[in-house]
């Protein structure tokens, strides 16, 4: 009698009609990750059925690998240590990772070479990479997919094939920005998280554009300041809009990092949060709650979407393939007392 076929996650997917980074999220049982209860019932009974198991069948290694992982992240050293969820994505990556025995190598772009991970792959022999925060004007990373080494960006690149986890930025972006038209706010300014080069970037500004022009708002390009990552960029930024002779009565700071400097600007300046400013950030990051006054701010599964990132890159290095280009992940309003 011949041995019975040991079932796959793939095959899990389809009988629960979900995608395979929905049964690994639902399986390792990953926080922080919006699933809704009637999907996790139908991964279970699918996994159940086909007696599916997903350690057992996880940890076959590929011979020949490193099994090693980068992490690449497109940000100066700077920007890194003023990054507050970079530990919870790294601890999603490094645990997605660790279950099939790899490790993760973190690098920092250089400021004077910012595609310098190309040294990372060349001089530790990386089985693949996960890159976080892409940018559109990076040459490196199309080449690399081209060639056929394992990629997995940790964010999107518009018109290209390359593999991502993402959250859906725009839509999180135009929450925070109807949260501020329902509360009464006209003048609605936005600082960005980073220059508009980044498409995380690019994406949280047309979520606010999208609000504005839902609301019949015309967009003005005074009240648009670039963020970089860090709460010295969101001082001068907020700075910048409150010198330009008309004072905004709410801000969308696209980062809560960005946004806690964009706050002492605004105090430092006489105004009251949220009497005369409101201010909604992007992130949630674990202090956002203990700003003065707390931060109302959009939520970001970090943890989540390291995992995710970390999981379908082992997949790529397992030849396994991929189901799908893309996950899509869902951000939620956290409302505070800084609206």
């Amino acid at each position: 009698m011949p041995p019975l076929k040991r079932a796959k996650s793939m095959d899990v997917a389809q009988l629960a009609g979900v995608s395979r980074t929905t049964v690994s999220f639902v399986l390792n049982n990953v926080p922080d990750v919006t699933i809704s209860n009637a999907t996790r019932k139908r991964v279970l009974e699918a996994a159940q059925s086909l007696n599916y198991h997903p350690n057992a069948a996880g940890r076959k290694l590929v011979s020949g690998k490193s099994r090693t992982l980068g992490l690449v992240l497109c940000q100066s050293q700077e920007q890194v240590f003023a990054d507050s969820l970079l530990p919870q994505v790294l601890l999603g990556v490094g645990q997605a990772a660790m279950q099939v025995g790899y490790q993760v190598l973190l690098r920092p772009a250089e400021t004077s070479d910012p595609f310098s991970y190309i040294k990372t792959i060349r001089e530790n022999f990386v089985d693949g990479i996960v890159l976080s925060g892409p940018r559109q004007d990076d040459p490196e990373i199309l080449r690399l997919y081209e060639e056929g080494f394992p990629v997995m960006l940790m964010g999107q690149l518009p018109d290209s094939d390359i593999p991502f986890v993402d959250i859906d930025a725009s839509a999180g972006a135009e929450a925070a920005t109807h949260h501020l038209l329902e509360r009464g706010c006209k003048r609605i300014a936005m600082i960005t998280n980073a220059p508009l080069s980044y498409t995380s970037a690019r994406q949280r500004r047309d979520g606010y554009l999208n609000a504005l022009k839902s609301a019949g708002i015309g967009f003005d390009d005074a009240l648009l300041k670039e963020g970089n990552y860090t709460p010295q960029s969101g001082y001068q930024a907020m700075m910048g809009l409150l010198g330009n002779g008309s004072r905004p009565d709410a801000v969308f700071v696209a980062s809560d990092v960005v946004a806690k400097g964009a706050m002492l600007a605004a105090k430092r300046s006489g105004l009251r949060i949220p009497k005369d400013l409101a201010v909604v950030g992007f992130d949630d990051i674990p202090l956002a709650e203990y700003f003065e006054p707390p931060l109302t701010t959009v939520h970001l599964p970090a943890y989540g979407l390291g995992w995710a990132a970390g999981e379908r890159l082992i997949r790529l290095v397992q030849n396994e393939g991929l189901d799908e280009k893309g996950v899509l992940m869902q951000s939620n309003l956290i409302v505070r007392e800084s609206t």
